[in-house]
This record gives structure tokens, C-alpha cells and sequence, in this order.
């Protein structure tokens, strides 16, 4: 109808209440023109002054604590009762001067965010964000040009309590997707925002003062440039190098400090550094220079302008930090069937090398492979004297199956063969399903590797590798004959290495596996379904005991009418105790009925 009324607007009206009894605001006084700057207690006195101005003596009389207080940055932490936090906040906002003099208070976001590494809980600390600190972040991390889900700006509202749910819910989403992804999660930008005690000191500058004070002895080696970022490591820096007498060479310095498995003794591993440059064999990379002492290593081998397998792969220029080059592939596309048949058996013929000489790897990544022509050579054999961690030591640390550095070896040549089959890593380890591929043989290795069966069964050899269709009948043309000579005392220290290295990664495996059984069983304890069945088991005992209770006065009763005027129990007489249980009462408070349940003892 033409004359008809539009409906009524209606309202929603939302009260919310917050259970605490007090809130807390971090607030920053700021004086622009300057002078002296108060103290606590005039900190105080001003707070006091702003609810005094706004609200009258009676809200001067608002109880506001001043937690803490920095003179230096003049911020504190404020604790006010839930009932006064708009006066205090309205009152702080509105006050414009201090002692003659123009002043501002800024009310501050701030987060607070529990980090944990591994699986004790003793091995936690909280850190203070505020959202400025993760916009930085986000920014800095925008090189690797991935899409990350940050909760975007509001400038009016943005202390509104559902507007501050909402963001601490997205920036939750934000740190789990950058913590979850394998590249990001081992950045330096990430590890300094969640742990920036430990990631405080610039590695660069003390790679300098090492390298320099090698050149004081050494003075033909001449520094080009740093090659900043173009590794994952956070300790391990690169330099461009040439000689002073062959200018127009390139050669590339690395510079690492010793890790967590680093167990040779400085007198071995300073000799087995040395070692490194004797080797010869058609699928390593020769080592121009090495050498170490007891604080760190360095390490000369000539630069390739074609870059790793990583970088053919990804389509990549070497020089570009490793988050541009890797993170987000322009273009996702694997390599040519008779490439991945070529390179994957010269990389498995040279681990194989390696385990028969007793020399430890365990880094193996497409990133630690280069290229020369049609050939690949290995990278880094550095990196396992030093007792530095392995690119997927978070994957495979996850199964208790992959407990020797050979197995290790072979689970990492699962993820370069994906890779190179695929152009990108795979999503998730262990792999449900996997693509269409060159070759079924292809997918029958990857298969052996990394299902979740070749993770429960163990990893197959390097030997049964080889002999497997898809790189038996690869012929290799090189005729370089190896060359590796190891004294048989160094041997037996690499051996005890090895088996150091070993022995932590089983110890390290088995508190993930003993926390993964925790959490498993207390998710199923704590679940609703079992709450229900343990509650009506509980009704169920309580019955029952009632019932015998009750037998058992009955009894009681009869036999003292039986026997009047008898003390104590006939010698003969026996008693059977059932089971000890420890019972608890639990009050209802809505009616005056009490039910019993037993506490459960965990085994």
C-alpha cells in the first residue's frame, strides 16, 4: 500500500560486563616543550589532579595504583577498579596541561604474547608487542611478498573492547601462520620479535672482526662485498671474495660459529676443517680454502653465477636474499624427468661416499646442492663438524623412526626429490597424497620417504635408493676418481660425533613423542563426551556404596543384638578389604541434594 508506514527501526542494546575486578592501562605522558620530569609521586598527584579536573572530589577519590613507573620514558602501568576505567581513561585523555606547561597522555595497546621453544613449558617467556611493533614486522617481511593475514589499521574506535577482541584474535591467526611456516619461522626478523634476548647481537659485525683478523695473515684474500641474507642461517654469513692477483675472479667466504651438536674437540675439528680442502670427488664442491679454531670456521669455495639446484628450481637469482628467492615463486614448475633422474642419482651417489668414509652429513637441501652444468655438487660438509642444525630438523625430529644420520640424509633427499619434482615444497610432512608426476617411479620414492608408513616403518637406505627403477639405469659420464683421506684417528673422533649427534636427536624425539602421548590423553580426559561418562560412572559407584553401606549397618545392627554384652571381634573372624578409594563431596547450589565422586588417579 502507498500509505503504509515503514517498520520501525530496532535496536539491539549490548551490555558488556567484565568479570575482573580491575583493568589495566599502560599510558605514556608526553610533554612537548620539555623540562624537568616528574617523579612517582607527581606522577601520581597528576592522575589524581585529571580526575579531580573532570569528575570532581568524587572522582578524585577513584582508587588508581601506579604499578610501575619509568621516569625515563615517563610510562607506567595503571590499575584501576572495572567500575572507574571510562572516568580514569576520559579524565587522562582530556588533561592538557602540567604544571603550566602542555602535556598529552597516550592510553597504549599493548600484547602480551607467550612464546615456548620445544616442549618444556620451563623453556617459555612472555614478551610486550604493541600492534606499531607488528605492522614493522609485517613490512619487513613483505620481501618475500606472501600474503599474510595482519589485522588492518583503525584509526577511530581502535580501543573500542570489541575492536581489541577482534585484532587479538587476528594477530593470533598472524603468528600462527608466520610461526608455521618453515622459511618465515627461521628468519631473523621473526626469531628477534619473539626472542629478542637471545637474537640481539649482529652476527655480520662479528663475522667481520673474524674474517679481518684472518686477513691479517693471510693478506691476498681481498673482501668484495657482504652477501647479506642470501642463506638461512641467522649465524652463518657470506661474503663476495677475490685475490688481490686475479681480480676478476669471484670466490664466496662463509663464516659460521660452532652449534648445539658440535662435540669434536677443538683440536679435531680444527683438522678435520682443514681436511675439507683435499677432498676430491665429482659431486662435491671444491673447497678453495678452509679453516677454523676454537670459536668458529671459515670457508672458501669459488662463486657460481648459476646459483644452487634451489635456484633453478625456483627460478632465482643467487645474490637475493633467501626470503625474495624462495618464499612465493613467481612460477611453480618442476624439473624435466631425465634432470630429476640425473641429479638425483649424482647427489645419492656422493651421500653414499660419504657414509662409507664415516664422514656425517645431514644437511642436505636443495639450497646446499650447486650446480655445474649438468652436474651437482654438495655444499656445507662444514656445517656437521660444527654441530649446526639441519634445514628440517623440525620435520624430521617429529618421528622416532628416523634416528641415524643416514636416515636423516634420506628423509631430506624425500623433500629435495618432492621439490624438484613438484617446484615446491610439500605442505605438510608426512605427505597423504601426492600429484601427478613425470613418472610413477618418482612417486614411488617419494612414497618410500615420505608417507606416513615409510615414517612408522623407517626410512629406506641410500643403497636401496639407488637400486630403485627410477635411478638404476642412469648412466654417469664424469670419470673423476674420489679422493678422501681420513687419519684413523679423526675416524674414530667422527664416529664419536656421529653418535653423540645420534643420541641427542633420540633424546630430543622422545620428549616430543612422551608430550605428544600428554597432550593426547588430556584433550580425551578433558573432552565433553568423556566428562559425561565419568560423571555417570561416578552416580553409578555412589549408588553402589550407599547400597553396601547400608547392608553393612544392617549387619552391624544384628550381630550386636546377637552377641549383646561382647567386646571386640572373635579371633577367627576376617575382614576383606576391596579397594581403597579417596572420595570427595560436591555441593549443588541449586538444590540441598549432594552428589559424590570418585578422584581418578592418572597411571
Amino acid at each position: 500500500m502507498a500509505g503504509a508506514e515503514p517498520p520501525a527501526a530496532t535496536f539491539e542494546r549490548r551490555v558488556l560486563r567484565s568479570a575482573a575486578e580491575h583493568h589495566y592501562l599502560r599510558v605514556r605522558l608526553e610533554l612537548p616543550d620539555g623540562g624537568a620530569r616528574p617523579s612517582v609521586a607527581q606522577f601520581k598527584q597528576l592522575v589524581v589532579s585529571a580526575l579531580r579536573e573532570l569528575h570532581g572530589e568524587v572522582g578524585a577519590a577513584l582508587p588508581v595504583d601506579v604499578l610501575t613507573y619509568e621516569e625515563k620514558t615517563l610510562s607506567a602501568i595503571l590499575r584501576v577498579v572495572s567500575s572507574g576505567l571510562v572516568k580514569l581513561w576520559s579524565a587522562l585523555t582530556l588533561l592538557g596541561f602540567y604544571q603550566n606547561r602542555r602535556c598529552a597522555f597516550r592510553v597504549l595497546q599493548e600484547y602480551i604474547i607467550r612464546v615456548q621453544r620445544g616442549v618444556s613449558a620451563e623453556n617459555s617467556w612472555q614478551i610486550v608487542r604493541r600492534y606499531s611493533d607488528f605492522d614493522l614486522l609485517n613490512n619487513s617481511l613483505q620481501i618475500s611478498t606472501l600474503s599474510l593475514p595482519l589485522p588492518p589499521k583503525k584509526l577511530i574506535g581502535n580501543m573500542e573492547r570489541e575492536f581489541i577482541a577482534e585484532r587479538q584474535k587476528g594477530l593470533q591467526a598472524y603468528l600462527d601462520v608466520i610461526t608455521t611456516h618453515h622459511i618465515l619461522s627461521n628468519c631473523e626478523l621473526v626469531k628477534k620479535f619473539l626472542d629478542p634476548n637471545s637474537y640481539s647481537v649482529n652476527y655480520t659485525e662479528i663475522a667481520l672482526q673474524h674474517v679481518s683478523m684472518f686477513f691479517r695473515s693471510e693478506p691476498k684474500w681481498e673482501v668484495v662485498e657482504p652477501l647479506k641474507d642470501i642463506g638461512w642461517r641467522i649465524r652463518k654469513k657470506y661474503f663476495l671474495m677475490k685475490i688481490k692477483n686475479q681480480p676478476k675472479e669471484r670466490l664466496m667466504l662463509s663464516w659460521a660459529d660452532p652449534g648445539p651438536d658440535k662435540y669434536l674437540s677443538d683440536k679435531d675439528l680444527q683438522y678435520a676443517v682443514k681436511l675439507l680442502s683435499s677432498c676430491s670427488h665429482p659431486y662435491i664442491y671444491k673447497i678453495t680454502f678452509a679453516t677454523a679454531n676454537e670459536s668458529s670456521a671459515l670457508v672458501i669455495r669459488p662463486f657460481s653465477e648459476k646459483g644452487t639446484l634451489k635456484d633453478l628450481i625456483y627460478k632465482a637469482k643467487p645474490k637475493d636474499p633467501f626470503l625474495k628467492k624462495y618464499c612465493n615463486p613467481k612460477k611453480i614448475q618442476g624439473l624435466e624427468l631425465q634432470q630429476i633422474k640425473t641429479y638425483g642419482r649424482q647427489i645419492l651417489e656422493v651421500l653414499k661416499f660419504l657414509h662409507e668414509k664415516g664422514f656425517p652429513y645431514g644437511h642436505l637441501h636443495s639450497a646446499n646442492v650447486m650446480l655445474d652444468g649438468d652436474t651437482c655438487k654438495l655444499l656445507d660438509l662444514e656445517n656437521s663438524l660444527l654441530g649446526l642444525p639441519s634445514f628440517y630438523r623440525s620435520y624430521f625430529s617429529q618421528f622416532r623412526k628416523i634416528n641415524t644420520l643416514e636416515g636423516v640424509d634420506v628423509h631430506c633427499f624425500g623433500h629435495l626429490l618432492y621439490e624438484m619434482t613438484y617446484g615446491r615444497p610439500p605442505d605438510t610432512i608426512p605427505v597423504d597424497s601426492f600429484p601427478p608426476a613425470p613418472s610413477v617411479f618418482v612417486v614411488s620414492v617419494l612414497e618410500s620417504i615420505l608417507t606416513c608408513e615409510a615414517m612408522k616403518n623407517g626410512m629406506p637406505t641410500v643403497s636401496r635408493l639407488l637400486q630403485m627403477p627410477l635411478f638404476s639405469d642412469v648412466l654417469l659420464t664424469n670419470s673423476e676418481k674420489p679422493q678422501f683421506k681420513i687419519p684413523t684417528k679423526l675416524k674414530e673422533a667422527l664416529k664419536t660425533s656421529k653418535e653423540c649427534i645420534e643420541k641427542r636427536l633420540t633424546e630430543e624425539q622422545k620428549l616430543i613423542h612422551q608430550h605428544r602421548r600428554l597432550t593426547r590423553a588430556q584433550s580425551h580426559h578433558g573432552s565433553e563426551e568423556e566428562k559425561k561418562k565419568r560423571k555417570i560412572l561416578a552416580r553409578k559407584k555412589s549408588k553402589r556404596s550407599a547400597y553396601e553401606s547400608g547392608e553393612e549397618h544392617s549387619a552391624k545392627y544384628s550381630n550386636s543384638n546377637n552377641s549383646e554384652g561382647e567386646v571386640g571381634c572373635h579371633p577367627c573372624s576376617g575382614t576383606t578389604l576391596k579397594e581403597n578409594r579417596i572420595w570427595t563431596l560436591k555441593s549443588n547450589s541449586l538444590s540441598n541434594r549432594k552428589e559424590v565422586f570418585p578422584i581418578e588417579e592418572y597411571c
